[in-house]
């Protein structure tokens, strides 16, 4: 009949929802950080920032559809979810169809590795390897270490630390004070956007014996933990940049405080599907800041130098 979608767009869809669009901000962010320094300390290499960038967004897709099929399996995704919409749970996608997906999505990923690691040696296949099995047992194999509220402490290391530092090098070919400082307020950011997903998903999440730090504390103590984590970085930002080791221009970044402190607000003050408009606000929260950072370190080169 006219108007209905047909069965391959309905299955295209179905993949574009699995791949949550939405969260790919918290892979791109760290690359424009880490190249912006990069350019500024005359490392840039346009192939191998184009190639972090890519690996990056699909290792976040892969993790992505890798999440949607373990938690499916464990029971966590139930009728009673309160997020987006999971598609093996919602029964778009066969789950050995989403499983399929993770490793085309992460066999891909792979094969920029290559290019990387033919560019700048073993580091990167370390850091890849790492990456993939992080994303894996986030919420797979028999102990899933996202279950047990280690969630927080994975996504700094891998989408703060691993992440810039881990493209700076791959155009450097050495690590600077610099690459490591940037790591530390996007990480906090991006860690700001599980928080939230935490916060949202306590009841469901309770239910099915997923003991996240937003079970065992509670919300309250889960929106200080939000709080906590935006502030300090904007300290480590003005800290860093006042005392040289980040450039002056890093402070640009400060103009994104407006959009900070309205996200902290709905934070604070929306419950269960609402808190949805607070995810993607802190998803949105980290791109912006990252731009911003971006732009400044660029323009003080360009302007000072």
């Amino acid at each position: 009949m006219e108007g209905n979608p047909s069965p391959t767009s309905a299955s295209w869809h179905a993949w574009v929802l699995a791949s949550r669009p939405r969260t790919l901000p918290a892979a791109a962010s760290p690359v424009i950080t880490a190249t912006a320094l990069a350019w500024a300390e005359g490392h840039f290499h346009w192939g191998a920032a184009l190639a972090a960038l890519a690996g990056a967004l699909l290792l976040q897709i892969g993790a992505n559809l890798a999440n949607d099929y373990f938690d499916y399996q464990k029971g966590a995704d139930t009728a009673e979810r309160l997020g987006p919409l999971r598609v093996t749970q919602a029964g778009l996608l066969k789950p050995r169809h989403v499983l399929a997906g993770t490793m085309v999505v992460f066999g891909l990923a792979s094969l920029i590795g290559i290019y990387l690691i033919a560019l700048a040696g073993w580091p990167v296949l370390l850091i890849g390897l790492t990456s993939i099995l992080a994303a894996l047992a986030y919420t797979g194999g028999p102990r899933p270490y996202g279950y047990s509220g280690w969630g927080e402490v994975a996504v700094f290391v891998f989408f703060g630390l691993a992440a810039v530092i881990g493209t700076y090098y791959v155009q450097a070919r050495q690590v600077s004070a610099g690459a490591v400082a940037v790591s530390i307020p996007i990480g906090l950011l991006i860690v700001n956007i599980l928080v939230v997903n935490n916060l949202r998903d306590i009841p469901t999440d309770r239910a099915s014996g997923k003991h996240t730090l937003a079970v065992r504390f509670g919300e309250a103590w889960t929106r200080r933990e939000y709080l906590v984590l935006l502030i300090l970085a904007y300290l480590v930002t003005i800290a860093l940049s006042i005392t040289g080791v980040l450039p002056l221009g890093a402070l640009l970044a400060l103009a994104s405080l407006p959009l900070a402190v309205r996200i902290t607000r709905g934070v604070w003050s929306n419950r269960g599907r609402a808190l949805n408009h607070s995810l993607a606000g802190s998803a949105q929260l980290v791109m912006v800041f990252s731009l911003l950072f971006s732009l400044g370190i660029v323009l003080e080169k360009i302007l000072f130098s």
